[in-house]
């Protein structure tokens, strides 16, 4: 795996990026806040991606095994690629349509929508077991840093650029956007896939566990199933966010469609920041246990500053809410991938990181519908917009003090019976 090769593997995955941060970071605030769609069903169409992903173990073994035109991989990722950018283009003409006449426009966005789901599992299972095939256990470190750090970039850089082209808000425009994001996605899919894959290779054999083997390794193991619970109220907490940040910049503060767009990006460069802080400096000097802790209490503390600067109405604090939120996530997402790779056995190291990815996924669907729903609830209760909002961040802190308490319960050294390699982080970031 030379640098060429890792820098091509990461344009697959910033491809993806791009279809995705118009979808999280601009249609949710469209269709929450223009089109006073219900938050619980927004969060329901962008979390498609996710109650899907148990189809992934399926979709790796049949790619294992059912090789096209001499590749493994190549035809699988092109396809989940074609599918993933034609679905997110259609997902702004499905919510203008749903706009206009809802139960047709509905059944268009569960299309688009699915669309996108499908082709967003497909192509990253088939994408990561490529990097996986193509790096041998010393490289794979240096692969998934590399990939990580350009599929955030690529966050950042989209949010920025769909911002600023949205400056004059149309349903036209919007529409446009949109298509430009897909052909952008083609074209760094195109340039990153094509030759990539060497034609007939012979690779190792890896073991898949089903969604069920993941299951009974939970079932089966005291700590393993605090550990599970700990993640899923952790990653709910800080990922729950990504459907209501941009609509309640527009709700409480008045922001236009380019500045709560701005909010992606913010949100990215500070977790970019705090990754590359925790990887290069912080861990050497703490312990996992204590960076993961600080992480969660960081990112709980930006919870509370978003929360209050909808109850005093100051925006300024709004912004620097996020940043803390941001500087907490990537702190949080790098310890917590460290203990990952901890909380597993030496006999079943793919199984349990399996478990964990499943936990990953899991905890994003739930976040998100979660956080629309209780928006919804809040909203009709309280009469008022701010304050469902504000009850949905103050409710994410609390699931983080809580995930600090579980947080303490667990015993790393009994699963731990040698330091784990690096090689399995493959595993866990499918979801990145």
């Amino acid at each position: 795996m030379n640098i060429v090769k890792n820098f091509r593997l990461g344009l697959l995955h910033m491809a993806v990026a791009v279809c995705l941060v118009p979808i999280t970071g601009i249609l949710n605030r469209i269709m929450i806040h223009e089109m006073q769609l219900m938050a619980t069903l927004v969060a329901g169409l962008i979390v498609l991606p996710n109650l899907m992903s148990p189809l992934q173990p399926f979709l790796g073994q049949y790619s294992d095994h059912h090789p096209l035109f001499g590749y493994r991989r190549t035809p699988y990722i092109a396809l989940g690629l074609l599918l993933c950018i034609t679905g997110s283009v259609l997902t702004p003409m499905a919510a203008l349509t749903m706009d206009a006449t809802f139960w047709p426009g509905l059944a268009f966005s569960i299309l688009a929508f699915a669309l996108w789901g499908v082709g967003y599992n497909l192509s990253v299972v088939s994408y990561l077991s490529l990097a996986s095939d193509m790096s041998g256990e010393n490289d794979r470190s240096r692969t998934i840093a590399v990939m990580w750090f350009m599929m955030i970039t690529a966050v950042i850089l989209t949010a920025t650029i769909t911002g600023r082209a949205l400056e004059n808000y149309s349903s036209e425009a919007l529409v446009r956007v949109f298509m430009a994001c897909g052909l952008v996605a083609f074209v760094l899919s195109a340039i990153g896939l094509i030759g990539l894959e060497p034609r007939n290779a012979v690779v190792d054999e890896q073991a898949r566990h089903s969604v069920r083997e993941a299951v009974g390794a939970v079932v089966s193991n005291p700590q393993a199933q605090v550990f599970f619970v700990y993640l899923m109220l952790l990653l709910a907490a800080i990922l729950g966010q990504d459907v209501l940040l941009e609509p309640f910049g527009a709700q409480a503060f008045g922001m236009s469609v380019r500045e709560t767009t701005q909010l992606t990006a913010i949100w990215g460069s500070a977790t970019l920041f705090s990754l590359l802080l925790q990887g290069l400096l912080l861990s050497r000097f703490l312990a996992k246990k204590t960076a993961a802790t600080i992480g969660a209490a960081v990112a709980a503390s930006g919870f509370i500053l978003i929360a209050s600067s909808g109850l005093l109405h100051i925006q300024p604090l709004f912004i620097a809410g996020i940043v803390v939120l941001g500087l907490g996530t990537g702190i949080a997402t790098t310890t917590n991938l460290a203990l990952m790779l901890d909380m597993t056995t030496p006999a079943n190291v793919g199984l349990f990181i399996g478990a964990w990815g499943m936990a990953d996924a899991a905890a994003r669907g739930v976040g998100n519908v979660m956080a629309g729903a209780v928006r919804d609830v809040m909203s009709a209760t309280l009469g008022s917009a701010v304050g469902a909002y504000v009850t949905v961040f103050t409710l994410e802190a609390l699931m983080l003090c809580a995930a600090l308490l579980l947080l303490r319960r667990i015993d790393v050294s009994a699963f731990r019976s040698e330091q784990q390699k690096i090689t399995t982080l493959i595993a866990v970031a499918g979801d990145a």
